[in-house]
């Protein structure tokens, strides 16, 4: 395991610029120009210490914030107990990992407090066996993005989509269309993979937080499961997105609806399949 060391290497810089400013002063009763040069480098250096420090500590506790949201949309006897999940994923010590989270709790961002015995049934009262969950208020420090789709067959105009749509916030969670939806849908539309094929499919992009297959009655029921605060559109999907934007306020989901663009609007996996025929494993 990679231990992290810059919080260490940050705490003792501090402390030696600490000793080092207040020793200049106690030294000199009247401060020189060499003194208050010596001063103004080492409070630029202070501050930017801190700036680091508090930037790293903020990036990681994001990214916290947002495995263990991601973590909460699986099903429920596959959400992992949160610091040996955490820990393998991010390549951290436990310690660490445990002490962070420690730190988000005190701020009121992450919680233990629900019934997790009905989650698994190897939870015990041990904190590296917890499994934690966001509060409102550490809800409120990601920026999630919803994308739908059937994601059958993926070309660049999707990657283009998809990164389009993750600069829009923090966490990208891709739904994938049921086989039955995506039928129901168009009659006699070709599908080379079925719904489990392509949610691997789409979990296999790397800047990809999440990928879960949709509700088999109504998008706006897997809205209601994600409560994303934006839903980004592909530029063909028929969705309009006034009435998206009206019937999730009608379920009490405010969000934004986006309509996203692509560099190559001629490039579709309708056309493609035309082309290919009933199979493309056949080439």
């Amino acid at each position: 395991m990679i231990k992290p060391k810059a919080p260490l290497i940050v705490n003792s810089t501090l402390f030696i610029l600490q000793i080092k400013f207040f020793k200049c002063v106690l030294d000199s009763s009247i401060l020189s120009k060499k003194h208050v040069f010596c001063l103004n480098k080492a409070l630029k250096l202070y501050t930017l210490v801190i700036h680091v420090k508090t930037n790293l500590m903020s990036s990681i506790q994001q990214y916290l914030l947002s495995s263990i949201y991601c973590n909460n949309l699986n099903v429920a006897d596959k959400i992992k107990q949160t610091i040996p999940f955490l820990s393998e994923k991010m390549g951290f010590d436990a310690s660490f990992i445990r002490d962070t989270l420690s730190e988000l709790e005190k701020e009121g961002l992450a919680t233990t407090n629900f019934n997790a015995s009905k989650i698994t049934n190897s939870i015990n009262n041990h904190n590296d066996y917890k499994i934690h969950r966001l509060t409102e208020l550490g809800r409120s420090k990601i920026r999630v993005v919803l994308v739908g789709g059937v994601f059958d067959l993926l070309h660049s105009g999707h990657i283009h989509t998809l990164k389009s749509a993750k600069a829009l916030g923090d966490v990208l969670i891709i739904v994938v269309a049921t086989d039955n939806n995506v039928y129901n849908a168009k009659k006699n539309r070709k599908i080379y993979h079925n719904e489990k094929s392509r949610l691997e499919l789409v979990s296999s992009i790397h800047f990809v937080d999440k990928a879960i297959i949709g509700s088999k009655r109504s998008i706006y029921e897997t809205v209601e499961f994600v409560k994303p605060d934006i839903i980004a559109l592909g530029y063909d999907q028929f969705h309009d997105e006034k009435l998206m934007k009206k019937n999730c306020l009608e379920r009490g989901i405010n969000l934004e609806v986006v309509r996203l663009s692509s560099p190559v609007p001629q490039l579709k996996s309708s056309v493609i399949k035309n082309e290919l025929g009933t199979s493309f494993y056949d080439l």
